[in-house]
């Protein structure tokens, strides 16, 4: 029979994590986890059905499967068009909410760090449909610094070349590219300046096996390709 402290210990809330891949998603699960409130169940992610790639980052999905794996979380993946409109991007994900919803599951986590307008899309998308959000990384300062010093390991894999020098595509997001990012850059990339993908770190069980492709221009954007191991 369990002690009677735990048989009053409230059950932690079941969550969905909206995942991208890339460092604020990751320091965002890692608080998540820690916090004896939740439980993540599963990841959601978009992915760009034409070319099999996580949306924005521009990853391959067998990448985005490996980092589940290694997490140790199903994964649950959104397809989007290309072109897609933005009600049917709403649809869609409104499609692949619903069966976490009638499960039980009605809070959907996001990594989301300062962006007002940002957050107030997600919630109404997320009133709609019975659920809500959370957002572990809300206005805390500091992030890049605990994402390095919390042991994670990214890579660069987007860059918008509007803000910033496409050479530094598929460099290692560490102190040097913090620092080699001009003043008038979020070193998180909110804005959307850069994305990463993480590869490793204090969640994974073991670390995701890829090589670096080649750099590719995609109008204002470059994509660094990561290349599964033996793929």
């Amino acid at each position: 029979m369990a002690p009677a402290a735990d048989r009053g210990a409230p059950k932690p809330e079941e969550v969905l994590f909206s995942w991208s891949g890339g460092k604020d998603s990751a320091l965002a699960l890692y608080e998540v986890t820690r916090d004896p409130r939740y439980r993540v169940v599963s990841l959601l992610t978009t992915v760009t059905e034409d070319y099999g790639r996580v949306s924005m980052h521009g990853v391959r999905q067998a990448l985005l499967e490996q980092q589940a794996r290694s997490l140790g979380l199903p994964l649950a993946v959104v397809p989007i068009a290309a072109d897609e409109s933005n009600e049917g991007y709403e649809a869609r994900m409104q499609e692949a909410l619903t069966p976490f919803l009638e499960r039980g599951v009605a809070t959907v986590a996001f990594g989301d760090i300062h962006l007002e307008d940002v957050r107030a899309y997600r919630e109404r998308n997320l009133a709609r449909v019975g659920m809500r959000g959370l957002f572990p990384l809300w206005h805390r300062d500091g992030l890049p610094r605990r994402f390095i010093d919390l042991g994670f390991a990214a890579v660069v894999t987007c860059i918008d070349t509007k803000a910033l020098d496409g050479e530094l595509c598929g460099r290692h997001y560490d102190e040097a590219f913090l620092a080699a990012l001009p003043p008038h850059v979020d070193a998180n990339g909110e804005n959307g300046e850069f994305h990463t993908f993480v590869f490793d770190g204090p969640l994974f069980r073991e670390r995701v096996a890829f090589t670096w492709g080649e750099v590719v221009a995609r109008g204002p954007f470059s994509y660094c390709d990561l290349v599964p191991r033996g793929g």
